[in-house]
């Protein structure tokens, strides 16, 4: 497997992570008649600081798969992992680090190295963008 391919794999695999955890919450919440089920407000802030923490980690993952996801499926489906494989565990370790790093605190620090994450797989997304159209453009 190339490193697209295992970067894909493992951004999908920690939504799924992400979302597991939540389910978990949610599930015992209800399972111990402490919530109905259609009681929970989507973003979190009707259970603890770390629940509506851990629903911006997910909904982080979802808002970043376009670009990220989109340009390594694009690399994937056209052979053109020699332009993403460089960088793709790059992505990988700051869409991870960007979610650990949002549960752990919202302090100003956390806040920044947050910030830091998301805007390199931003760049790096930018920059993929534009190799692929320089390949297929001419």
């Amino acid at each position: 497997m190339n490193a697209s391919a295992l970067a894909l794999t493992g951004y999908v695999g920690w939504f799924l992570i992400l979302l597991l955890m939540l389910a978990a919450v949610r599930v015992n919440a209800v399972m111990t008649a402490r919530r109905a089920p259609n009681s929970f407000r989507p973003d979190g802030t009707d259970m603890t600081p770390f629940v509506a923490r851990l629903v911006r980690a997910h909904a982080n993952c979802y808002e970043a798969f376009p670009f990220v996801g989109g340009a390594l499926l694009l690399a994937l489906a056209t052979g053109s992992t020699g332009i993403t494989d460089p960088l793709a565990m790059v992505v990988l370790a700051c869409r991870i680090g960007q979610s650990v790093v949002h549960l752990m605190s919202v302090g100003n620090v956390a806040v920044n190295i947050r910030f830091a994450c998301f805007a390199a797989q931003v760049g790096i997304s930018v920059y993929w963008l534009l190799q692929m159209a320089g390949k297929f453009g001419g």
